[in-house]
């Protein structure tokens, strides 16, 4: 087993600056210990090892590229056992670093797990703020919208076809559809000013994020629901 590094931000093996490519050493090309090396670190030549939420998306596919083929284990065959085992490492956290990141909901997600801010379906209703609860402004809209599915779905049981009912529930997905779009222009501008903001304003950035990624994962499932209800054939 090689000599693990001693400082992060340098190569074990010759010592220098792993500033641009912490995976991989620029100047002599070994291969580095990822432990501990987040996504956003991982992709540090584009963005500089800060965890950025506006990524330039071609030279992060560029850059992916480019140490997959570097990175490959194949290219390590001969190396040491040490190395083999740190190829595969930063391999898989390559992978994962960019199916993460170059998605902007999944960026924004990843982010927040860094600042313990654990959202998605696994996270849903436990350890929530008053302001992470299913949004309320939605409550008598999706109440009409439950109503409608179960008639629907009893319709589709019983052979009936009710053509009013169908262009309502068509109409409601398309707001919906309205609304998550609405969802991610407001993470987008959310996500410039964690980029742009000092402490105080990355905090607040960060507690909105949180609140509309949940808006947008309770708006998805509506969405979801209203089209297989719409695309299940009458029995």
């Amino acid at each position: 087993m090689d000599t693990p590094r001693t400082n992060e931000s340098n190569c074990w093996a010759c010592h220098a600056s792993l500033a641009a490519s912490p995976l991989l050493c620029p100047h002599c090309g070994k291969v580095q210990p990822s432990a501990g090396i987040n996504y956003f670190q991982a992709f540090a030549a584009v963005t500089g090892g800060q965890p950025l939420l506006t990524l330039d998306l071609a030279a992060l596919e560029r850059e992916f590229h480019r140490l997959s083929r570097k990175l490959h284990p194949d290219r390590f065959a001969r190396a040491s056992e040490g190395e083999q085992a740190w190829s595969l490492a930063a391999t898989a956290l390559l992978n994962d670093a960019y199916r993460a990141l170059k998605d902007p909901v999944q960026r924004t997600e990843y982010l927040l797990e860094l600042k313990g801010q654990g959202v998605g379906e696994q996270n849903a209703g436990r350890n929530k703020s008053a302001d992470r609860q299913p949004p309320a402004d939605l409550l008598e809209e999706v109440f009409e919208l439950n109503m409608q599915l179960e008639e629907l779905r009893m319709n589709q049981k019983m052979g009936e076809d009710d053509p009013a009912l169908t262009a309502d529930l068509t109409r409601a997905q398309a707001h919906f559809d309205g609304l998550l779009a609405q969802v991610d222009s407001d993470l987008a501008s959310q996500a410039a000013l964690w980029d742009s903001g000092d402490d105080t304003a990355r905090a607040a950035a960060l507690k909105s994020m949180a609140s509309l990624l949940d808006r947008r994962r309770y708006l998805r499932n509506l969405v979801r629901d209203v089209k297989d209800a719409l695309a299940t054939p009458a029995l």
